[in-house]
């Protein structure tokens, strides 16, 4: 879900950055197509590859330290035991129960790992890492978002204030996906969606500010 508020957020508030620069710059609408689409071809590989890599460098991580765990479980378990015995004390465990648990968890060596995992370095478990599903997830929400402040600028279709429509419809897109990650982060939904529209706000009016007057310059 992460992934795809992440591509989402990114894709149509870059694109319409773009949108509104080229726009600032009175360029065409053939030119704001052009440059928009090559943005969310080019910046939603490079998120998807970034994402990729990042995935990948956590998952890495957490399988170096579960094969350290499982050799410290082998050669140290006695060490190892305390740990889980310290671990189930400080939760309110004693006595009987203590050991008992202890007892059972120790019993299975992949059990055993899995809670050191989890307890002791607070880690996910490797299943949880998916690089290659995180990787296209970002970008085909990249991808689906990023077109939407395009819409308007289409050849076929013939309205007028192409800009003022797309940034409408643009910024109801960005409230509502800023309230929908609200709603996921168990956030005040409102709170978010304004926050996401005012970051889309300030890099619309920058871009457009800065095409305008590179315009007047060149």
């Amino acid at each position: 879900m992460g992934d795809a508020v992440l591509g989402a957020n990114d894709g149509i508030i870059t694109t319409f950055a773009v949108v509104a620069g080229v726009t600032g710059a009175s360029l065409s609408p053939t030119i704001v197509i052009i440059i928009g689409m090559a943005n969310i071809i080019a910046d939603g590989i490079s998120m998807a590859m970034g994402n990729y890599l990042g995935t990948k460098s956590e998952l890495d991580f957490v399988k170096s330290e579960r094969k350290r765990e499982e050799w410290e479980v082998e050669n140290k378990p006695e060490e190892e035991t305390e740990e889980i015995r310290q671990i189930y004390r400080d939760r309110g465990f004693e006595g009987q129960d203590l050991e008992r648990v202890v007892t059972v968890i120790t019993a299975d060596k992949k059990r055993w790992v899995d809670v050191m995992m989890k307890d002791e370095l607070g880690l996910s478990h490797e299943e949880t890492f998916k690089p290659f599903r995180s990787a296209a997830v970002t970008f085909i929400s990249f991808l689906v978002f990023g077109i939407l402040p395009l819409l308007a600028y289409l050849p076929f279709w013939t309205i007028e204030n192409k800009f003022f429509i797309t940034s409408v419809l643009t910024g109801m897109a960005i409230f509502s996906v800023g309230a929908f990650s609200g709603i996921v982060t168990k956030k005040n939904f409102i709170i978010s969606g304004i926050e996401m529209l005012l970051i889309g706000f300030i890099s619309a009016a920058s871009a457009y500010a800065i095409g305008a007057l590179i315009s007047k310059i060149v």
